[in-house]
């Protein structure tokens, strides 16, 4: 089971009594902010709300540990690349240079250019703890007749519920693949350098990728041939309709997004400036 802790596990919370549409909406009304605004007053609280969501779902780490540190390595590679070939955007954002380091050329570190960085950083992890939340508190069954009954197409429905559920399978073949590269002398562990993992971590996108291509074919042959999609409609087993606190997590996350967005253009601008 160590290859498949991302997935759908069942408990007693609030959370994951919530319809699965709501998540849904719930977690696309809470990027759209993430990725509109660089207010960092905005992006704080937004993390601060994202960090209890994902306590009160009683997530436990080992579920989602992996997934999160891949995504830190990935930030971290990205907030270097930002600095590597636009050392200056921060300043240009907000009109002051303040060099706190000379470094080599034109590549100085200045106050602007962290600050500009620290806000990429708030926007990856407002959205997520979201992300993994929505996918560790939702059954995609139930997802998926919850999506037929707003009027979304079963087909569509059945996509992203098959989506959900290869999560774990994917995550499974990773850690197959890995664990073979390993016996095989190839160091991924803790002991190899950071570019020396980047590296040996790439080689395991192809067989992952032809493995996944293998699973989507099997699948699609088999639903084929059990005729689905003949039928404009179908019954489904799971469907949850919207409870009052799913009006409830819709309504707060909507008035959240228009808040916050008037907060952010409140000025002209969507970035707030503590250099002025």
């Amino acid at each position: 089971m160590a290859g498949r802790l991302l997935t759908y596990m069942p408990k007693e919370t609030w959370i994951h009594r919530l319809s699965g549409v709501s998540k849904m909406i719930f977690f696309l009304l809470w990027s759209i902010t993430g990725m509109l605004t660089y207010d960092t007053r905005i992006l704080l609280l937004m993390l601060v709300i994202s960090l209890v969501i994902f306590k009160v779902s009683k997530t436990e780490w080992k579920q989602v540990g992996t997934v999160f540190k891949f995504i830190l390595l990935f930030l971290c590679l990205n907030l270097f690349a930002v600095w590597l070939f636009s050392p200056y955007q921060g300043t240009t954002v907000y009109g002051t240079k303040t060099v706190l380091l000379k470094v080599v050329g034109d590549h100085d570190i200045t106050a602007e250019q962290l600050f500009y960085e620290f806000n990429i950083m708030l926007k990856y992890f407002t959205v997520t703890p979201v992300v993994l939340m929505f996918i560790v508190t939702t059954n995609p069954s139930e997802f998926a007749a919850s999506l037929n009954r707003l009027g979304v197409s079963y087909n569509i429905g059945y996509a992203i519920a098959i989506a959900l559920r290869y999560v774990p399978d994917v995550q499974a073949d990773f850690t197959k693949i890995k664990h073979a590269q390993e016996a095989r002398g190839i160091e991924m562990s803790n002991k190899a350098s950071i570019p020396s993992r980047i590296k040996n971590m790439s080689a395991i996108i192809f067989p992952l990728l032809f493995s996944s291509m293998d699973r989507i074919d099997v699948v699609s042959n088999a639903m084929e041939l059990r005729g689905f999609g003949k039928n404009k409609k179908r019954t489904w087993y799971m469907g949850k309709a919207l409870e009052r606190n799913d009006y409830m997590t819709i309504g707060f996350a909507l008035v959240f997004m228009v808040a916050g967005l008037a907060i952010t253009f409140a000025d002209g601008s969507r970035f707030w400036n503590p250099f002025r």
